[in-house]
């Protein structure tokens, strides 16, 4: 089995990839990144710091970067990236992320959310839509610096490095 963790490079994101690897360690399971990008458009791709203010939209540095981010945090883990229409809505988004959760069977999917303590499912949420799925259980990461996250990212003993390289789509 796998864990998952959707992952668009915010620090909820991170927390939560973090969290993953730690239960990961403990149930001997597998980490898979998934990262949903929406080809060409470059306001949600700076509104997440994937690109500069003036930065063209390119879907290779975009990848890379996230990649890279992965690694840095979980460095055992696997990356994936999938993409959406440019002006896709959550919903699409969130389908991309359930579709890789069933193909991979995984047990857990770990999702970062601001809005955790109140309401999961609100229409908007990528997060509510992927934790209304009854395939996994889903923990919900709120707390964006647990105190352990710069700890495991330099002690883990599971800090082999995967390959170094994403598959396109």
């Amino acid at each position: 089995m796998t864990l998952l963790v959707p992952f668009d490079g915010s620090e909820l994101a991170e927390a939560a990839l973090v969290r993953a690897t730690e239960f990961a360690v403990v149930f001997d399971e597998d980490v898979l990144a998934v990262s949903v990008i929406p080809k060409g458009n470059a306001g949600y791709a700076r509104k997440r710091g994937w690109l500069g203010e003036e930065e063209p939209f390119a879907m290779q540095p975009i990848v890379s970067k996230l990649h890279e981010q992965v690694v840095g945090l979980a460095p055992s883990a696997d990356f994936r990236h999938k993409t959406v229409d440019k002006y896709a809505p959550s919903g699409s988004i969130s389908t991309r992320i359930r579709k890789v959760a069933k193909r991979e069977d995984v047990s857990m999917v770990f999702i970062g959310s601001d809005n955790a303590g109140h309401l999961v499912t609100s229409v908007s949420s990528v997060g509510g839509n992927v934790a209304t799925d009854e395939a996994y259980d889903v923990v919900i990461v709120r707390n964006r610096s647990p105190a352990k996250i710069a700890k495991l990212k330099n002690a883990s003993p599971h800090r082999h490095t995967k390959s170094d390289f994403y598959l396109p789509e």
